[in-house]
């Protein structure tokens, strides 16, 4: 299958010189920061003007490996709720990005709750918006794309155990790369409180209090089902290490401090 991209032109640049220009500046790495082989990392997935920066100081921190898992949201009602492609290619203005077939094969082995579906992912954004990062920074490599619609907690931790079985007897380095903004419109600053709150329980690789945080203090993180499948995964394979690289609201680039969205950049290894 030859996924076509859906939000070139409304996300992101839809002209391959201007894309690949806009991944580089959002992606300069700091000479004093020396890259790391992470293990897993969590970035943002709003339209680059708001939120590519925050990704891209993620993507400049991480040596990126040539096998990758693309762990998104799926942010619209059809499709299955745990939805995997696991052939073809991903087509954005850079050219088409492969699917690994081995990899996705695995991973549907080790966890039957992933379905095959082209329509969970035909319009996401949350995956779209990585490939390009990956394109200019990672040449070469190839992914698996998986949209979690479900918020049900056994069924993340299911996801997030069948991974960390895949990542500890994969025979090279595999990225787990994780996308979600935090919360949604509401004011700069009690957006910034309800960040803060969920960032911790990310920090101390919390999947439980991380689910139980945004539920009970109401921080509506569009990609908290995908993050709690990575911290489990983390945990199943005792990784503990985990940084903040950057944070901001779309008021830092829009100025509107009455409704915004907050956007985490962190590395995990």
């Amino acid at each position: 299958m030859l996924r076509l991209p859906a939000v070139a032109g409304r996300f992101y640049p839809s002209d391959s010189n201007e894309l690949t220009s806009l991944v580089r500046e959002y992606s300069r790495s700091d000479p004093q920061q020396q890259a790391i082989p992470a293990k897993a990392c969590l970035v943002p997935h709003a339209g680059y003007m708001y939120s590519g920066h925050v990704a891209g100081a993620v993507y400049a921190r991480l040596v990126l490996p040539r096998k990758i898992i693309v762990l998104g949201v799926r942010h619209y009602p059809r499709g299955e709720p745990a939805a995997i492609l696991s052939s073809g290619a991903w087509r954005t203005p850079l050219g088409d990005a492969p699917i690994d077939e081995a990899l996705a094969e695995e991973l549907r082995r080790e966890c039957p709750l992933l379905c095959e579906d082209s329509v969970a992912h035909s319009t996401e954004h949350s995956l779209e918006v990585q490939v390009p990062f990956l394109q200019v920074l990672a040449p070469g490599f190839s992914f698996v794309p998986v949209a979690l619609g479900t918020v049900e907690f056994e069924s993340l931790v299911r996801v997030g155990e069948a991974m960390g079985r895949v990542l500890a007897h994969a025979t090279e380095r595999v990225l787990l790369l994780t996308t979600s903004d935090l919360n949604h419109y509401e004011d700069d600053r009690t957006t910034r409180v309800k960040d803060r709150k969920a960032i911790d329980r990310l920090l101390a690789l919390d999947a439980a209090g991380l689910y139980d945080t945004c539920r009970n203090e109401e921080i509506s993180m569009c990609g908290l089902g995908p993050a709690v499948a990575m911290l489990t995964a983390l945990d199943a394979l005792g990784w503990k290490k985990s940084q903040l690289v950057k944070y901001s609201t779309s008021a830092d680039v829009s100025g509107d401090l009455s409704q915004v969205v907050g956007y985490a950049g962190m590395i995990f290894s």
